[in-house]
């Protein structure tokens, strides 16, 4: 059973960053695990030993079609044998989907976005004990003439390390409600609105992204194919 845990963030956030990395070698876990799933997950750097850490999203979500407003459970956790030492989460909005608030977790300054996103937030989680989990409420709009993804990568809390990324995935939907008071989107789904032209999707961005990594350098390969998974990869930035 998830619980959630509500947790303060000191100190100085570091800089986050979502790229795009090819990965062929696993598959998604967890799937519609009490309305949950981790669709869209993957493993990026190597956890301690023993730690195997992952994460899950609501697997449908209803958007308000007057405020925009939705509600979203993001969930970490640990199935590994040992504790995973210092840990963090971040839940980054991208397009038409916008993280207003995440409970008990701090906004990410603008300049410190991962790029090509649009908001975002660092939850600390300290030490996640092995097969303990734990939630966190997000408050997010989506505006529904648009694509709009989320990411959840899972870090070292000094952020020099992602253990398991979650996206950036889709929540969308095929039969789009324009009159209906709410809208169903199901995770893993890229919205189609509807639109003046009929099924022509509007555009959200550049249809070939190049997302700078910093130091460490990679390009976004394939935009919107399976396969392509983000990293955090900038180094850390000291407050001045």
């Amino acid at each position: 059973m998830i619980s959630r845990r509500t947790t303060a963030i000191t100190g100085s956030l570091l800089t986050a960053s979502c790229s795009a990395v090819m990965i062929f070698a696993f598959t998604a876990v967890a799937d519609d695990e009490g309305g949950m799933s981790g669709k869209g997950g993957k493993a990026v750097d190597e956890a301690p030993a023993g730690v195997e850490l992952t994460t899950m999203l609501s697997e449908r979500i209803s958007v308000d079609n007057s405020s925009k407003e939705t509600k979203i459970t993001a969930a970490v956790k640990n199935d590994g044998s040992k504790e995973s030492g210092e840990i963090r989460l971040l839940v980054v909005g991208f397009d038409g989907l916008s993280v207003k608030d995440v409970e008990g977790c701090a906004k990410i300054p603008r300049n410190d976005l991962p790029d090509g996103s649009n908001s975002g937030f660092s939850c600390t989680l300290g030490e996640l004990a092995a097969g303990a989990s734990t939630s966190y409420a997000v408050t997010a709009t989506y505006d529904m003439s648009k694509q709009g993804k989320i990411c959840l990568p899972v870090q070292a809390a000094d952020g020099t390390k992602t253990y398991w990324q979650q996206g950036p995935v889709p929540f969308g939907t095929n039969n789009p409600s324009p009159n209906a008071p709410a809208t169903p989107l199901l995770l893993g789904t890229d919205n189609r609105p509807v639109t003046p032209d009929g099924d022509e999707l509007p555009r959200t961005g550049p249809a070939e992204q190049v997302v700078a990594l910093g130091a460490a350098g990679a390009a976004l390969i394939s935009a919107g194919a399976t396969g392509v998974w983000w990293s955090q990869r900038r180094p850390a930035r000291k407050a001045g």
